[in-house]
């Protein structure tokens, strides 16, 4: 028994000692003070890279209507929302007393015309006479004076035709563009007033815009695209949500005069044809626009990534496993991924996670992050 005992306590000893010899091994193997972290290795591969920008939808023409002359509805030609071609009849005022107005102002000009026909004649007979001494010359000036008046009346009555012959044509109200119309202000018999009541809405179709708003330093970026002949037609496109991409592509057509003294920022537009009508003035929608992150780039984890005073960074791990914090330049996300334009190359180790635990020169102890699917 106490054999048994001794033999027992014995491998109890060295089994002890050999696990206390196994972990001071473990322990040798790793460098004393390093930080354990997740690392991984820097990649290309092809991106398209897009810049998005919150855009809203434009109509290329839009007005309100309304009405050049007083009076009441007599008429509405249109349902609302319909389309309308130009010149095509919208509403009717109550025409009569422009009609009226209109049928007098040409009697006036008739009567007038009458008149400087017969002072006409009577000037000629007058001149006649004092060819042959026969009538004063104050009785000539008369008839002088009396065709410039006639003159004067027809040029005035011929004036008040045309302004009744505008307000008459003002009665009947018509679209100055082809588009669409919104839901009507007014129902018949309503009364309304020069200038001032609204009665409908009108706005064009097909091409429509897209505006949207850059920074001040993005501004010699789009000046080139507005010159570039070669631009791709994909350039600009509108994305509805993550499925959705609008079927045609736009162009830019537009950049502001100035930039905003407050904002920083100056107004850009681009034009898209609309024949299927999907875009409607207001709407709000994702412009995307194509940068220099075209093709085979070099990508990393966007949370690898530390921002310092506006200035990006990530943590470079060297062959002794020591980090040093290199200043990178972005470009365009992809998926969980971003583009780095300038400051790491394709084989390089990074640090992924724990870098709230680093400093310049750190020794690290690495391990692959996890695999996530972008």
């Amino acid at each position: 028994m106490k054999k048994f005992l001794y033999a027992v306590l014995t491998a109890g000893i060295a089994g002890f000692v050999s696990s206390c010899g196994s972990e001071a091994n473990t322990q040798a193997s790793r460098q004393p003070g390093a930080v354990a972290v997740k690392a991984t290795t820097v990649k290309s591969e092809h991106v398209t890279g897009l810049d998005v920008y919150p855009g809203t939808v434009v109509p290329l023409n839009e007005i309100e209507i309304r009405p050049q002359v007083s009076g009441y509805i007599n008429k509405i030609f249109i349902k609302d929302g319909q389309e309308v071609n130009k010149g095509q009849k919208l509403y009717e005022i109550d025409r009569s007393k422009y009609q009226a107005a209109y049928e007098q102002a040409k009697a006036n000009l008739k009567s007038a015309k009458a008149n400087l026909v017969r002072v006409k004649r009577d000037l000629e007979r007058y001149e006649a006479l004092d060819a042959k001494e026969a009538i004063a010359k104050q009785q000539l000036d008369y008839a002088k004076a009396d065709i410039l008046t006639a003159e004067s009346q027809v040029a005035s009555a011929e004036a008040q035709v045309k302004s009744t012959e505008t307000d008459y044509n003002y009665s009947v109200i018509t679209a100055p563009f082809a588009g669409t119309v919104g839901i009507s202000q007014v129902r018949l018999g309503a009364q309304v007033s020069a200038g001032q009541t609204l009665l409908n809405s009108l706005s064009s179709d097909d091409p429509v815009l897209v505006d949207f708003v850059i920074n001040e330093k993005s501004i010699r970026r789009f000046s080139k695209m507005m010159k570039d002949e070669n631009l791709p037609d994909s350039t600009f496109t509108i994305r509805f949500n993550k499925n959705d991409v609008y079927g045609h592509h736009g162009m830019l057509t537009t950049i502001d005069r100035a930039v905003g003294r407050q904002s920083g920022t100056i107004n850009l537009r681009v034009e898209f044809p609309n024949p299927e009508k999907e875009l409607v003035p207001g709407m709000t929608v994702n412009l995307q626009v194509l940068n220099q992150d075209i093709g085979e780039q070099v990508t990393i984890p966007f949370k690898s990534v530390t921002e310092q005073m506006g200035e990006y960074f990530v943590y470079v791990i060297d062959n002794e496993n020591t980090v040093h914090q290199q200043n990178i330049v972005l470009g365009s996300k992809a998926g969980a991924d971003i583009v780095v334009r300038e400051g790491l190359k394709p084989g390089q180790k990074i640090v992924v996670e724990g870098i709230q635990k680093l400093r310049e020169g750190a020794k690290v102890s690495t391990e692959a992050p996890a695999q996530q699917s972008k």
